[in-house]
């Protein structure tokens, strides 16, 4: 019997409207977050994480506004506005989700110099969360990854949990995406063709 688990992805308050990085609609799918938690035995939360005067933060580098883009050590890197800072009320989970049955919750993009989108490696795509190793040893192979946002941290983590071996599914409609410049297309034909099952119950 394959064991699975949910993984939902930065559900926090900076990331639903109001919030420092708001992505549009994200509070809506907390019903359908809270619904998929009922039913799955197995829940993990991630939650971002940083420091303040964090490097991937855009007032870091004078000069510099939200959403350009820098080259980093790592490779790439878009600046964003100051959030989910190390205890503030901005990367508090959503108050509406019901994450008290979580198992484990991963912090990521707590290192100062480097931003970490995915659950499972920095962005330097080479230091691990010790999320696959977790899974592994409680025998877990089959995941299935909802919240925010689509297009970054959900397509990161879903990329490399394929990478990692682990059969992976995204729930579109129960993940909401920020869509710079075109991104939310690129990164769901990254996960189609990684071999990431798409699935969006609203449209069936």
């Amino acid at each position: 019997m394959a064991e699975e688990a949910l993984i939902v992805i930065d559900l926090q308050n900076d990331f639903c409207p109001g919030g420092a990085l708001a992505v549009a609609g994200g509070d809506e799918i907390v019903p359908l977050v809270n619904d998929l938690i009922r039913r799955t035995e197995h829940v993990v939360l991630t939650q971002d994480w940083h420091p303040a005067g964090h490097s991937s933060f855009a007032s870091s580098h004078p000069g510099s506004q939200p959403f350009e883009t820098i080259e980093m050590s790592y490779g790439p890197q878009t600046l964003w506005p100051d959030h989910c800072i190390q205890g503030s009320i901005g990367s508090d989970f959503h108050s509406g989700l019901a994450w008290t049955k979580a198992e484990l919750v991963i912090r990521k993009g707590f290192r100062t110099a480097i931003d970490s989108y995915s659950a499972f490696f920095e962005n330097d795509h080479t230091t691990p969360t010790g999320l696959a190793g977790y899974l592994k040893e409680r025998g877990i192979d089959t995941l299935t990854l909802v919240g925010l946002a689509t297009d970054y941290c959900v397509a990161f983590s879903a990329l490399d949990a394929v990478k990692q071996g682990f059969k992976t599914t995204v729930r579109l409609d129960a993940c909401r995406g920020i869509d710079l410049s075109g991104s939310l297309d690129a990164m769901i034909a990254l996960m189609r063709e990684a071999g990431v099952t798409l699935e969006d119950h609203l449209s069936d």
